[in-house]
């Protein structure tokens, strides 16, 4: 598969997952009590998490194998 290409399936990617990812916040959120603190602490986690699950597809994109470990020469 050639880059842009992987890139058009990651961009699409990204944004089928946002959008899922934030109607569960929102379902979530909603459910959650409606003390300030609980809410603040609940959307500021939510706010910045939803980058850990892409980036092995940001990496897959940019055509590197994500997790692996270049080995250093002795």
């Amino acid at each position: 598969m050639g880059p842009r290409t992987r890139r058009a399936v990651a961009a699409l990617g990204i944004v089928v997952f946002l959008t899922g990812y934030v109607w569960a916040a929102i379902s979530l959120g909603a459910r959650l009590p409606d003390h300030p603190l609980v809410q603040l602490l609940f959307y500021g986690i939510a706010g910045t998490a939803w980058g850990i699950p892409l980036l092995p597809l940001l990496s897959w994109a940019e055509g590197k194998p994500f997790g692996l470990r270049r080995s250093r020469p002795d």
